[in-house]
């Protein structure tokens, strides 16, 4: 069972595809979210959730004070259940503070490509959270577009298993800090 920790859809629970996903453990979103309440920058913010699956990550985001979250994962039933637990997030806001979520369904690279051409507002915070199976080279690809859209100061947090060897960052994205949380690595990054 997946559901939203804290905020003001606390206790929601969330709907999670049937195949394909890996949800990041109430344990796991507990510990990224207290650090980043710590550094201040969830209220008001514009969040990006990439390889979102069910979204907990950013509807977690939205329950605590995010003011826009965009969630993308190209696989239609991720997406489709993504839709469904946005919108029952928004029914959870208080009336009047209902947060902007969008659901995309398409590729990342697409997705940060397309975003990075558009010239939109630069995302506050991105969780990248793929498949542990994503290579490292397209893992590096999606780091590299995503570089074109962060506002100064933005806090990446990307998820990999501790098992594997730690992916190679971008120039002009700094790593922070590493975490293990036993399967799971947790990597701060930020624009440099």
């Amino acid at each position: 069972m997946t559901r939203i920790v804290s905020g003001f859809a606390g206790s929601l629970q969330l709907k999670v595809p049937r195949f394909g996903t890996r949800p990041t453990t109430d344990r796991v979103r507990e510990a990224i979210f207290s650090a980043l309440e710590a550094r201040d920058v969830l209220d008001g913010a514009r969040v990006l959730d990439l390889y979102a699956g069910s979204g907990a990550l950013g509807l977690e985001a939205a329950s605590r004070g995010a003011a826009h979250v965009t969630l993308v994962d190209r696989v239609y039933g991720a997406s489709s259940i993504a839709r469904e637990n946005a919108a029952r997030v928004r029914r959870a806001a208080p009336r009047g503070a209902e947060p902007e979520i969008v659901v995309s369904s398409q590729p990342v690279q697409s997705f940060l490509q397309g975003a990075g051409d558009r010239g939109g507002d630069p995302w506050d915070v991105v969780f990248l959270d793929p498949p542990y199976e994503l290579a490292g080279l397209e893992l590096g690809h999606n780091l590299e577009a995503l570089r074109a859209v962060l506002a100064p100061g933005a806090v990446v947090v990307v998820e990999r298993s501790s098992r594997d060897r730690a992916p190679e960052w971008p120039e002009g994205l700094e790593l922070e800090r590493r975490k293990d949380y036993g399967e799971t690595a947790v990597y701060w990054l930020g624009p440099v």
